[in-house]
């Protein structure tokens, strides 16, 4: 039986990439691509993959949200972020949200494929490329109480918060999330409450510093 792998990339030829080098394993298959993080959830609820390879930094909803969203409601899929980001900060909320695994972008095909039957199997895979710092930070925050900033926000405050820094109009974030506008401007107040900050420059620094979005995107 084939692992049946979602793609989830912002940038087409990374997918295309992918699927070629996936195409020729024998126990696996590609069932279907996201270029964004809210079109990877709807197909993981849609067609539950064995698997996702999860960018990090997407637009409309990153990877670290997508992936949240997509474990609550199935926990069988394993998540497999895919970065150009090492630092401990992506690195730590990938895990947090309850990915899988953590390759770095420019690792081998040898090396991911591994990282994709590891997970299939039930086991971590974490890229040797990351360093030992990264991992005990981790660890050492998951042993902790999570009482710091990134707590302060619910999860749709979060996603409001990222379509703002990313420059969305409130009728868009509505559009987007399936609420009204009236509704989208209750949450951005509560978020500027909240991170006691009341401009949009303020909120994109934030939203990059906590990984929310890059500059990348």
């Amino acid at each position: 039986m084939s692992i049946r792998i979602l793609l989830a990339d912002d940038h087409k030829i990374t997918r295309e990439g992918l699927r070629s080098l996936i195409s020729k394993q024998s126990d696996m298959k590609v069932v279907a691509e996201a270029e964004n993080g809210r079109d990877a959830v709807s197909l993981a609820k849609e067609l539950r993959p064995d698997v996702i390879i999860m960018d990090v930094s997407m637009p409309d909803l990153n990877g670290i949200e997508a992936t949240k969203q997509i474990l609550s409601e199935s926990k069988n899929v394993k998540v497999v972020a895919l970065s150009m980001h090492s630092d401990n900060l992506f690195v730590s909320e990938m895990l947090k949200s309850g990915a899988s695994g953590y390759m770095l972008k420019d690792c081998a095909f040898e090396e991911l494929g591994r990282a994709i039957r590891e997970v299939f199997n039930g086991n971590t895979y974490l890229s040797p490329m990351i360093s030992g710092v990264v991992v005990e930070d981790y660890l050492r925050k998951l042993n902790k109480s999570d009482s710091g900033e990134s707590s302060i926000l619910s999860n749709r405050e979060r996603e409001v918060l990222q379509l703002l820094a990313e420059g969305q109009s409130t009728k868009q974030i509505g559009l987007k999330l399936f609420i009204s506008a009236k509704t989208v401007e209750t949450h951005r107040r509560q978020i500027m409450n909240k991170l006691d900050m009341y401009t949009v420059a303020e909120l994109t620094k934030y939203a990059i510093r906590k990984g929310l979005t890059s500059l990348d995107i």
